[in-house]
C-alpha cells in the first residue's frame, strides 16, 4: 500500500462535519474563515480600512481634495500545532477491512478526544483574546430572579455595538439552561397574572432572538492545559454564558498531514497512522463588541493531580495537593473522557474509593479524576490528570 497524504480529503470531511459534531461548530465554521487566508505557514493579515465622515458641501466653491481613508493590517499568528499518531498491529485487525478499521479508530479519536479539545480551545482562546483587550465578564451570581435581566443587559450592549441581531448565539451550561427555563416560566406566569406586562414580555422575547446551545460545564472554562489532550487549567473560571456573533471570530484550520503507512521494518511490522494540524481561533479586534461573557467570580477551588508511572506494570502513582481534610476521603474515576463533578454533588457507585497512597491500575491514554469527599460522599474539591502508567 503506497503512502499517501490524505490531509486535503481529511480536512474537507472534517469541515463538513464541524457544525454537527462540535459544540462551537458554528464558530469554527464562521464565514470569516473563507475571507481571510494565511499569507504564509502561520500568519494571517487582515486588512482594516477606516474612512472619515461626510462634511458640509457648497454650491459656490470647490473644496480641496485629500485622502480620506487609511489602511492598516491586523496580524494573527497561528500558534496551536497539534499532532496524533497510533500503531495498529496487523494481528489486531482484519486486513481486508483495513480502511474501515482505520476509519473507526480515527472516528473514536475525533469524537472523544479531538473535537472536545477543539471546543475547549475555541472558547478559552476567545476569552483570552477578549480579556487581552481590557474586556471584563459579568460575574454577578445568577438566580432565577436576575438571569433574564443579565441576559437582557448583554443583548443591549450588543445592540449598542451595532452587532447584527440575526445570527447571535448563546452558549450556556446545563445549570444556566435550567435557570433560564425556570425564569422564563415564572415570568410567563407573572405576565398572565398582571395582564401582560410589556417589560416581562420583552425579557422573554429577547430569548427568542438568539440560538441557544447547551454545552457541558467542563467545556466552558476560561483556561485549559493542552499539554496532552485537554484539562481545565489551574486558574480556570467557569464560563456560565457566552453571547457571541460568529462574525466576531476568525477560525483557522489547516491540516497539513494525515497519512497511513504500510507495515515495514522501521515500524516493526505495524501499520502507522499520523496526522498533524495547525489550527487556531482568533478574535477580530474591531468586532469585539460581538462577544459577551458571564463567568464565575473566582476560579473554583480544586485539586492538583499529578500522575507518574507506578511501581508495577499497568499502574499509575498519583500525587494530590492540597492534602485532604481530616475526616474526608478520596474517590477516583478513570476513562478516556472524564469530567470533574460539581461541588457538593453526590458521587455514585461508578467512583472508586482510594486511600491516597496506593498505585492504581490504569491504561495509557486514560484520564483520571480524583475527588475529595466528605463523610456523605459530597464533593468538596476535584482535579483531573492525564494518566502515566508503568509500561512494564
Amino acid at each position: 500500500m503506497a503512502a499517501l497524504n490524505y490531509a486535503t480529503q481529511y480536512f474537507q470531511a472534517l469541515a463538513q462535519a464541524f457544525p454537527y459534531v462540535l459544540n462551537f461548530g458554528a464558530l469554527w465554521a464562521s464565514p470569516n474563515a473563507s475571507l481571510y487566508k494565511p499569507v504564509d505557514a502561520k500568519t494571517i493579515k487582515i486588512p482594516v480600512l477606516t474612512t472619515t465622515g461626510r462634511v458640509d458641501g457648497s454650491r459656490d466653491t470647490i473644496g480641496g481634495f485629500t485622502r480620506n481613508f487609511d489602511n492598516d493590517w491586523e496580524t494573527k499568528t497561528l500558534s496551536n500545532h497539534r499532532t496524533w499518531n497510533t500503531l495498529v498491529h496487523p494481528v489486531d485487525i482484519n486486513q481486508t477491512n483495513l480502511v474501515a478499521t482505520i476509519q473507526n479508530i480515527t472516528k473514536v479519536f475525533n469524537e472523544e478526544n479531538k473535537f472536545p479539545e477543539m471546543d475547549a480551545y475555541a472558547i478559552s482562546k476567545i476569552y483570552t483574546d477578549w480579556a487581552a483587550l481590557g474586556k471584563t465578564p459579568n460575574t454577578t451570581a445568577l438566580t432565577t430572579d436576575n438571569i433574564l435581566s443579565i441576559f437582557d443587559t448583554m443583548m443591549e450592549a450588543m445592540d449598542e455595538a451595532r452587532v447584527p441581531q440575526s445570527g447571535r448565539l448563546l452558549y450556556v451550561t446545563p445549570t444556566v439552561n435550567t435557570l433560564l427555563k425556570s425564569a422564563a416560566g415564572l415570568l410567563r406566569n407573572l405576565s398572565v397574572d398582571t395582564g401582560g406586562s410589556q417589560s416581562v414580555n420583552r425579557l422573554i422575547a429577547r430569548l427568542d432572538e438568539v440560538q441557544k446551545i447547551v454545552v457541558t460545564s467542563d467545556l466552558m472554562k476560561t483556561a485549559y492545559d493542552f499539554t496532552s489532550g485537554w484539562l481545565a487549567g489551574a486558574t480556570a473560571k467557569q464560563i456560565n454564558m457566552l453571547l457571541i456573533h460568529p462574525l466576531a471570530v476568525l477560525p483557522a484550520v489547516n491540516y497539513s498531514f494525515a497519512q497511513l503507512d504500510s507495515p515495514g521494518a522501521l515500524s516493526q511490522g505495524k501499520w502507522v497512522y499520523f496526522e498533524e494540524a495547525f489550527e487556531d481561533m482568533f478574535l477580530l479586534n474591531n468586532k469585539a463588541g460581538g462577544i459577551m461573557f458571564h463567568t464565575a467570580a473566582t476560579a473554583a477551588a480544586g485539586l492538583t493531580v499529578v500522575s507518574a508511572a507506578g511501581a508495577t506494570a499497568g499502574t499509575t502513582a498519583l500525587t494530590v495537593t492540597p492534602a485532604k481534610g481530616s475526616g474526608n476521603a478520596y474517590k477516583y474515576k478513570l476513562g478516556l473522557t472524564v469530567a470533574a463533578p460539581a461541588v457538593l454533588s453526590t458521587l455514585d457507585e461508578t467512583w472508586t474509593t482510594w486511600d491516597g497512597e496506593a498505585d492504581i491500575e490504569a491504561e495509557a491514554g486514560q484520564k483520571i479524576c480524583v475527588a475529595e469527599v466528605d463523610s456523605g460522599s459530597h464533593v468538596l474539591k476535584a482535579g483531573i490528570a492525564n494518566v502515566t502508567v508503568n509500561a512494564g
